[in-house]
């Protein structure tokens, strides 16, 4: 095996290359990205690019100096756009071929849009360039709209509030982030939002976009709310980046799928946002949008397909984290399908406080709202035993 393909450029597929060397591959590593731009950070695009405090420069995720020392044939700008695993070629938008021995394919996702998506001043956050430009529009006494009370659109409500942006949050749903960390947290979310001045439209959704003289000037909502604007911001979820795929003989629903060991077939692996594998920790399918487990899973691919004779499962603790105004929510586990969540230490009326998952008998996650790391970390290896919900009920792991 004398030549890698990693298609994705971003976290998972540069902790891939870096892998691979560190590991002693001396080979050939094609690492290609659609942007310009080198490997950068993508949490603090929603944050610190947005409110002022990081430069563009400081998303940098390796000096050049470490890159070149990395040996890489970077392909910048390139986007894929075929695979044949029958001849092990990636063809790129240009026509350009690149064979390969093994891949890895990390390219990630793309936000979901609105059909009025091309309207000057309707944006989306993805990459760089999105922040930029969503940064230059927040002025103080500007007016956002945020369409989608996710983690991105809180992040951003807040990044905006910090600048004295008027700020109105749109969510279908009755309560943010309802059916990822559960009623009791997201109502807390939702308070924290409306206690810095957000204006919280929950239960409706975008009925319209509004323009004068080819700009946006506001968004109606199906209740019939008119919230004018200066510039609205869609964060209404992602795709993975798996079309180019078609025709290839992967199998895709939601994102690559992967067995335990990150493998899609043999000879090629998938890693981050785009990957969808087996994890046997919790025993279910997961495809996890965060940037941890993106260097992660990028690390574990770029190990089994060196060591195809003696994989390792993947079989991590999922970790986000996400800063809103003053307050650092953090989590570890799948909360996702959870039976019950319980406060287990602290009160949400202080605003610091932690609550537990269950999912059947076993716990399944743990989230802390405004208190230290280290008041996870014992949550953490109860997750990784899979203790039961009873014994967590008995004996608080906060003592």
């Amino acid at each position: 095996m004398q030549r890698i393909a990693i298609v994705g450029a971003s976290a998972a597929g540069l902790t891939a290359a870096e892998t691979l060397r560190r590991d002693g591959f001396e080979g050939s590593v094609t690492l290609i990205g659609q942007e310009q731009h080198l490997p950068y950070d993508r949490p603090p695009l929603s944050k610190q690019i947005l409110n002022g405090t990081w430069t563009a420069e400081r998303t940098a995720l390796r000096r050049p100096e470490d890159l070149d020392a990395l040996d890489l044939d970077l392909r910048l700008g390139a986007a894929a756009a075929g695979l044949s695993p029958a001849n092990r070629t990636v063809t790129l938008a240009d026509g350009t071929a690149i064979d390969y021995d093994a891949l890895i394919i990390a390219t990630g996702v793309r936000p979901r849009r609105l059909p009025q998506c091309g309207t000057p001043g309707v944006h989306v956050l993805r990459d760089l360039q999105d922040a930029l430009d969503l940064r230059e529009r927040l002025t103080a006494g500007g007016r956002l709209v945020v369409v989608g009370a996710g983690f991105l659109g809180t992040e951003v409500a807040a990044a905006a509030r910090t600048l004295d942006v008027d700020v109105a949050l749109v969510e279908p749903a009755p309560i943010p982030l309802a059916h990822a960390i559960g009623d009791r947290i997201g109502a807390h979310l939702a308070q924290l939002h409306k206690d810095n001045g957000v204006q919280l439209h929950l239960g409706t959704e975008v009925a319209e976009i509004v323009t004068h003289t080819g700009r946006v000037s506001g968004v109606r909502l199906t209740d019939g709310t008119l919230l004018p604007a200066d510039d609205v911001l869609v964060a209404i979820g992602s795709q993975p980046n798996t079309e180019w795929l078609s025709g290839s003989g992967l199998m895709v629903a939601d994102g690559v799928l992967c067995d335990q060991y990150c493998a899609a077939a043999p000879g090629i692996y998938a890693a981050g946002d785009v990957a969808r594998w087996h994890n046997p920790l919790f025993g279910t399918a997961m495809r996890i949008e965060h940037r941890t487990n993106a260097a992660e899973q990028g690390r574990a691919a770029a190990r089994n397909l060196l060591r195809r004779e003696q994989p390792q499962p993947f079989a991590p603790i999922p970790y986000f984290w996400s800063d809103q105004y003053d307050t650092k929510i953090q989590a570890y586990g799948y909360l996702r399908g959870h039976d019950e969540a319980q406060v287990m230490d602290g009160d949400p009326a202080d605003g610091r406080f932690l609550v537990a998952y269950r999912t059947g008998e076993t716990l399944s996650g743990a989230l802390s709202v405004g208190m230290p790391p280290k008041a996870l970390h014992r949550w953490r290896a109860a997750i990784n035993t899979k203790t039961n919900w009873q014994e967590i009920t008995r004996q608080s792991l906060t003592s």
